[in-house]
């Protein structure tokens, strides 16, 4: 593979229109944190892995099994991307237009990345409100009909406004659903509340007890990935997610 190409790597056949949801460490850890919790509730088996120079030369160790921390998982039509290691800000470009190029190959009838949004004063906010954004018009109005809330005005920053921004031009329908999160904590209950989200869009029922029940013992698993994070979101100025646009036509 030629230095700074990424490369989407399948061990298992993963056959053509899947949906695929991406979950890649972002605000919150939001992301990951709601495919980890899927994957275990849906039974999804890995089918294959990203590889790039690009991203940090790192491993993780299931039961002494070196594995990637980039993996693609599957249950039936159910495809998902999830990432156990900070993506480099220098990679995040390449990285999500290789998920959107693949995506378009495997005929995808629609791509939704999980992310959270920052909100000051998280810690008032009883249940996270999750907010959605669309590749057009129409699904706009489908996700109002299925009760989900819009994301009028604001920015989008990393790898899911890449790939939100990229996946129409590859003739994809592109999903975002972003919960109301913590900036740099990892936030189980926004990811409960995104797949409540997901649940209403891909008619799935999510059991998310578990999820909330052990939210503290996912924040500490997760403290350290989510201090590499940091660093990147800064380098991608994620704190801009804060803002809203000066000048909306």
């Amino acid at each position: 593979m030629p230095d700074g190409e990424v490369s989407i790597v399948e061990v298992r056949d993963i056959g053509e229109e899947p949906i695929v949801i991406t979950g890649l460490p972002d605000v919150g850890l939001v992301g990951l944190i709601a495919v980890f919790h899927l994957a275990s509730k849906v039974d999804m088996e890995e089918v294959g892995f990203v590889e790039s120079d690009l991203l940090p030369p790192v491993v993780v160790l299931y039961g002494g099994i070196p594995k990637s921390p980039f993996r693609i998982l599957r249950s039936g039509k159910l495809i998902a991307f999830v990432s156990e290691t900070a993506i480099p800000a220098s990679a995040v470009s390449k990285v999500s237009r290789a998920i959107v190029e693949w995506a378009s190959r495997k005929k995808a009838k629609l791509l939704i990345t999980l992310g959270g949004i920052p909100v000051e004063e998280r810690y008032k906010l009883d249940k996270p409100r999750v907010y959605a954004a669309a590749s057009s018009r129409e699904v706009v109005e489908d996700l109002k009909a299925k009760g989900v809330e819009i994301l009028d005005r604001g920015y989008l920053v990393g790898p899911y406004a890449l790939i939100m921004k990229l996946a129409p031009l590859y003739g994809l329908t592109a999903i975002g659903l972003l919960a109301q999160s913590f900036f740099n904590y990892p936030d189980p209950d926004a990811a409960a509340s995104v797949l409540e989200g997901l649940g209403k869009i891909v008619g799935l029922d999510i059991d998310l007890v578990e999820l909330r029940e052990k939210g503290e013992e996912i924040r500490l698993a997760a403290r350290d990935l989510m201090r590499r994070t940091e660093a990147e979101l800064a380098r991608m100025r994620k704190s801009q997610e804060y803002d809203i646009p000066p000048i909306h036509v």
